[in-house]
């Protein structure tokens, strides 16, 4: 039952819609500009840099007080990563958006700076990388994620490859319409002005 409490605790986090609240706060309703998308690519795109680095900051918080509650109630590693997960989840089907939301990449990255600290900061680096070289930051979530499993192999402990598997297949899936958009080579750059 605990673990139950705390994955819907988890899902209920990652559902604040950080990213809406901010932009609503300066009357910009960021489901309905730019990309649609409530992230912090969008908050850029649509309102400036503070907002952006704001909503960063906040969803990635979720994520990582998801695991912290977890950790705290001491239900053990593989529950902490269902309960990251389920954060996540929350950011992407959010509870106070008719289960819409964003593409749960700071929220994703919020986890697992605290559930796999090594893979999370070598996922960061490279998904920072990618879009200073690209410009486009959906490719550097693409990319950063689909080798996570490697990350975890090669930083962490091997018991946390189900769950950065996991968290790969709902980051590429909830990306296939800008992978789509990569291919045919429509996907917008970041610092393009909604």
């Amino acid at each position: 039952m605990k673990f139950v409490l705390l994955a819907l605790a988890g899902f209920l986090l990652g559902s604040i819609p950080v990213g809406k609240i901010i932009a609503g706060s300066m009357g910009i309703d960021l489901q309905k500009t730019g990309s649609g998308n409530i992230g912090a690519t969008n908050v850029l795109r649509t309102t400036g840099k503070l907002p952006a680095l704001l909503t960063l900051i906040g969803d990635m918080a979720k994520g990582s007080a998801a695991v912290l509650l977890a950790r705290y109630c001491e239900v053990g590693l593989w529950q902490e990563g269902i309960i990251g997960i389920m954060s996540v989840l929350g950011h992407t089907f959010s509870l106070f958006l008719n289960f819409k939301g964003g593409k749960g990449v700071a929220t994703g990255l919020g986890v697992l700076m605290v559930y796999a600290p090594p893979a999370g900061l070598a996922t960061i680096i490279i998904w920072l990388l990618t879009v200073l070289i690209t410009r486009i930051s959906s490719l550097g979530a693409i990319i950063s994620f689909s080798i996570l499993p490697l990350s975890i192999y090669l930083l962490d402990a091997k018991e946390k490859l189900p769950i950065s598997v996991i968290m790969s297949i709902i980051l590429l899936v909830r990306h296939k319409d800008n992978i789509r958009r990569l291919i045919t080579g429509t996907e917008p750059k970041v610092g393009r002005r909604a």
